[in-house]
């Protein structure tokens, strides 16, 4: 499994985890709290500000705004401006984008719902997915009426989806049908799930829209249509045609053989048509699943839409950054001599492992730049050290006293 550099652990734990190394010195514990509530105050305001920004910047195309709301931010909202600050937020939380490979074959596999999906992209100008975090969970799927299968299943903690929707003319050239959904053309949506199966990622798109696989068609057509040939050429043509040769001769007609032979005809026609309709019917159940399953996934796992949705990205964004800088000080700081980036990075890496079990990819490189930008990181030939803690705690008072300066 791929590691990633999103942190699975609250601030606060990672806290108490690097300051239990000072827990007899009450003094020492006491500043380092006091330190890491300041940035963290920070680090909000600056969350505030990217939050402002990408409202601005992203009226212009909010689904959420009617025409006439939207039409107040002509020349306000920057498209350029909003994509850019986006994939900083989804970069700072430690969100990755899923490349069109991977997208391929979640689109062509299915773990749960068992049934292929449909998806028109002539809606979309474009549309990007980025996930952070994954585990693996036991579930029982259906395979055939009396048998269930225990497999293990990979999920994305959270998954953004980023739809670009094309503007009016495209869509009407290419007859694109948007359907029930509330969207308007030349708006971009933006939805923010948890818990998401990595092969049925799929679902999440607006317009899946659940379709038969050649299985299906297969079980359904194959056996209706060579069944119904079979038996209306052996059984209900001939009867019936000798019925007619004996009107249209005179002859005597031979009701019972004739009755007894388009009777089992029909009987066998109709013992076909329910199978088909039981086929048919079994599709028609997965679709129910599937609703069933979406509409679990639209109540229970939707985090965020649209503007909603820079709330919990900017909340995980301002963690996973507070949490780099708690790391990358710490450890720096209990070290009696500088540390390059590299052997940082180690370092936290394998604490993790051997502390907590657990494997990532530290992005110590935005660890160091954060402690940099603060004033608490000092890089002298390739070797970091920060500043002792009395005057971290003088810089980053001062700096955040710097951030509302009206003297004049």
């Amino acid at each position: 499994m791929t590691r990633e550099q999103y942190i699975p652990f609250n601030k606060e734990f990672l806290l108490e985890q690097q300051i239990a190394a000072f827990a007899e010195e009450k003094q020492k514990v006491d500043d380092f709290k006091k330190l890491f509530d300041i940035i963290e105050h920070y680090y909000h305001y600056e969350a505030f500000n990217l939050n402002r920004n990408l409202k601005q910047n992203y009226a212009l195309f909010d689904p959420d705004l009617s025409v006439s709301e939207r039409e107040i931010f002509l020349g306000k909202s920057n498209f350029s401006v909003f994509k850019e600050t986006l994939l900083t937020v989804l970069e700072h939380g430690n969100y990755r984008r899923l490349d069109q490979e991977t997208l391929d074959k979640s689109f062509k596999d299915s773990d749960l719902i068992g049934l292929n999906l449909s998806i028109d992209f002539n809606a979309f100008r474009d549309y990007e997915l980025y996930v952070r975090g994954h585990h693996q969970a036991k579930e029982k799927v259906k395979k055939y009426i009396f048998w269930t299968k225990e497999i293990e299943i990979e999920y994305y903690d959270r998954v953004m989806i980023y739809l670009n929707y094309n503007d009016a003319d495209y869509l009407s050239e290419k007859r694109v049908k948007l359907g029930k959904m509330p969207i308007d053309p030349g708006t971009i949506a933006l939805k923010i799930f948890k818990r998401v199966p990595k092969n049925d990622v799929e679902t999440i798109f607006p317009n899946a829209v659940p379709k038969m696989s050649l299985k299906d068609k297969l079980l359904l057509w194959v056996p209706g249509l060579f069944g119904g040939i079979s038996l209306l050429s052996a059984k209900v043509i001939p009867a019936l045609i000798n019925m007619y040769d004996a009107y249209e001769t005179g002859e005597t007609i031979d009701l019972l053989n004739s009755k007894t032979s388009l009777n089992q005809g029909l009987i066998a026609l109709g013992i076909l048509s329910a199978y088909c309709f039981r086929q048919y019917n079994n599709f028609v159940n997965k679709k129910i699943r599937y609703s069933k399953m979406l509409s679990d996934s639209l109540y229970f796992k939707n985090l965020g839409n649209n503007s909603g949705a820079f709330y919990s990205l900017l909340n995980s964004s301002e963690e996973e950054v507070l949490k780099e800088t708690i790391l990358a000080y710490t450890f720096l700081y209990k070290n009696n001599s500088p540390l390059t980036a590299e052997e940082l990075d180690n370092q936290i890496e394998s604490w993790f492992k051997t502390k907590l079990n657990t494997e990532l990819d530290f992005d110590v490189t935005d660890a160091l730049l954060k402690l940099k930008s603060i004033g608490l990181g000092v890089e002298t030939n390739g070797k970091w050290e920060v500043i002792p803690l009395d005057k971290a705690l003088v810089q980053i008072d001062e700096l955040w006293d710097g951030v509302f300066d009206y003297n004049k």
